[in-house]
């Protein structure tokens, strides 16, 4: 699982700003570097994981979350 950034409270507020075409990206502390294209689990917020999903990447950016 990975993090995204910025650190969205909810999924409903990281599927907007992808919607509006915010940049987000992905990272997982510890676990070295992320892939930069295809699916990946994701969670937030940071240290809290109250919501859960997948996010589809293209060059290092999340372009749609389920």
């Amino acid at each position: 699982m990975a993090y995204v950034h910025p650190n969205f409270k909810t999924k409903k507020a990281l599927k907007e700003a992808v919607a509006r075409g915010a940049e987000v990206t992905v990272f997982q502390p510890g676990y070295g570097k992320v892939s930069s294209n295809g699916r990946i689990g994701i969670e937030g917020p940071h240290g809290y994981h109250t919501w859960y999903g997948m996010a589809q990447l293209k060059d290092g950016v999340v372009t749609k979350v389920d």
